[in-house]
């Protein structure tokens, strides 16, 4: 156990702040002493990084919050997303620091603005909160999986692998046509049948996830043939924008 002063001091997180997260619910002290002192376990202290990672990912402590009480809450994927978000600051601040020392080499007279291009971390940025955000939609999924017996669970999970099955055997096609158009739609209809309302901005986010590299590319990799989920992405990107 640690106390509240230990972990602001390993953290760098303050006092005050980590009183402010017991007294809103997002981190609650593991124990409080007969003096009123708080305690911090290892679970705590596992939260407290989830909650760090997501205010990187610049969420609300009230995003934060109801995200965190989900039941389909991955903190596998949120991990991959807080890693691929602080490498791309990492070769931001790198271009910025070499853009520097170009100026300082010509003497002001280097004039290139590319570094300062933000977009496609902004982009990523944008997609891992789209993916997490609506939190309405993620609690029609917990009202809809509710009424919901274990045999229902496995059928409704094995007809969604049947849809990227079918997208395996399109991966010759262009993502962009008609067919793999028609095949996307029939992915968002089922999402939203079977799990909660799926917006183009919640596909957008599905969509990079099944292409991130993490356990649901290996899954539909696995299920419908190496490269599907990459193909999928590619797809739904293609819709969503379109």
């Amino acid at each position: 156990m640690m106390t509240v002063r230990e972990v602001s001091k390993l953290t760098g997180v303050s006092i005050r702040t980590l009183h402010y997260y017991d007294q809103i619910g997002l981190l609650e002290p593991s124990d409080i002493t007969e003096s009123g002192y708080r305690l911090y376990d290892d679970t705590a202290m596992e939260r407290l990084q989830q909650i760090l990672l997501f205010r990187e990912l610049e969420f609300s402590l009230k995003e934060i919050g109801k995200i965190m009480s989900l039941d389909v809450y991955d903190k596998d994927l949120a991990l991959e997303q807080q890693i691929e978000l602080l490498t791309m600051k990492k070769e931001h601040l790198e271009n910025l620091i070499a853009f520097a020392r170009k100026i300082k080499m010509s003497g002001g007279s280097h004039m290139d603005f590319t570094a300062f291009d933000t977009k496609k971390m902004d982009e990523y940025a944008r997609k891992a909160k789209a993916q997490w955000g609506d939190t309405a939609a993620y609690g029609e999924y917990e009202e809809k999986s509710r009424k919901r017996s274990r045999e229902d669970e496995i059928a409704i999970s094995e007809g969604l692998m049947n849809i990227f099955r079918e997208f395996g055997g399109l991966m010759k096609a262009d993502p962009a046509c008609e067919q793999v158009r028609r095949q996307v739609e029939k992915l968002q209809d089922y999402i939203t049948k079977h799990y909660y309302t799926c917006t183009k901005e919640i596909l957008s986010g599905l969509g990079a996830m099944y292409g991130a590299g993490g356990e649901f590319t290996e899954n539909i990799d696995k299920a419908a043939g190496s490269g599907c989920a990459a193909f999928c992405a590619a797809a739904i990107d293609h819709y969503c924008r379109g």
